[in-house]
C-alpha cells in the first residue's frame, strides 16, 4: 500500500479545491491549485509540519490561481533561509497564454486581475519527480486549451481539476473552452485509466473512473 496522502483545502470564491500531496512521515508536499490567500494555505501547512516544494496547476482560471504568487513567494523564503531548492510551479505548456492575459483567465472579470509565469511548463505524458512523489501529466484539453490532469500511478488517484466533476465536467464557454475536446479528453485519457482509480476534481466531492463510465451524462 501506498503510503502517499492527499489532503484538501476548499477556498476562494467559488469553493476551489486545493490539493496537498505529502509521505507519511514527510516534511516536504506538493500543493495543487492555490486556490486563493496563499500566505494561508503556507501558514496551514506549516502549522502541520509540512513545507512546500513544488506547485502544480491543473489549469489558469482565477480560482485555481489567486494563491499562486504569494504561497510560491512565502515557500521560496523558507527555501532560500534554509537552503533549500527553489520552489516551482509547473502547469501544461498549451496553458501559458491563458495564465499569463487576465482576460481569458477571467479573473480581470471578477475584479481582481491575475497573471502566472509557471516555471516550468509541461507536456503530456511527461513524469515529474516532486519530494520523492512521482506522477504522470495528462493533457486533458477542453475546459482551457491547455487543462491537464495529474496521475498518481503508485496510489492510484488523478487531480483532474475541472476536467470532470462527479457525474459533470467543466464549463467550456470562457476562453479557449470545446465542449467536444473536453468529452474527447475525458473518454480517451482519463477512462482509460484503471476503473478504481479516484478523481479529485477542482470542485466537490471525489469520484472513480467506473462510476464516471457509467453515470456521468455527458461522457457516456
Amino acid at each position: 500500500m501506498s503510503d502517499l496522502k492527499i489532503g484538501r483545502m476548499v477556498l476562494g470564491v467559488c469553493s476551489t479545491n486545493t490539493y496537498f500531496l505529502y509521505r507519511e512521515g514527510a516534511e516536504e508536499c506538493i500543493v495543487v491549485d492555490p486556490a486563493d490567500v496563499g500566505r494561508q494555505i503556507f501558514a496551514n501547512l506549516r502549522k502541520n509540519g509540512l513545507r512546500v516544494a513544488g506547485i502544480l496547476l491543473t489549469h489558469g482560471h482565477f480560482d485555481h490561481i489567486w494563491g499562486v504568487e504569494a504561497l510560491r513567494a512565502a515557500a521560496n523564503e523558507v527555501a532560500e533561509n534554509h537552503g533549500y531548492d527553489a520552489v516551482k510551479v509547473f502547469a501544461c505548456k498549451d496553458e501559458m497564454e491563458l495564465l499569463q492575459n487576465a482576460y481569458q483567465n477571467v479573473s480581470e472579470n471578477f475584479g481582481r486581475a491575475c497573471t502566472v509565469e509557471a516555471d516550468v511548463y509541461v507536456r503530456d505524458g511527461e513524469e515529474l519527480e516532486i519530494a520523492g512523489i512521482r506522477c504522470r501529466v495528462i493533457a486533458t484539453p477542453g475546459h482551457t486549451a491547455g487543462g491537464c490532469c495529474y496521475y498518481f500511478e503508485e496510489a492510484g488517484f488523478c487531480i483532474c481539476g475541472d476536467t470532470i466533476f462527479q457525474e459533470s465536467v467543466g464549463r467550456t464557454d470562457f476562453p479557449t473552452g470545446s465542449m467536444s475536446t473536453l468529452v474527447r479528453s475525458i473518454r480517451e485519457k482519463l477512462f482509460v485509466l484503471p476503473e478504481d482509480t479516484k478523481l479529485y476534481p477542482g470542485h466537490g466531492g471525489s469520484t472513480t473512473v467506473e462510476h464516471e463510465k457509467k453515470y456521468n451524462p455527458f461522457c457516456v
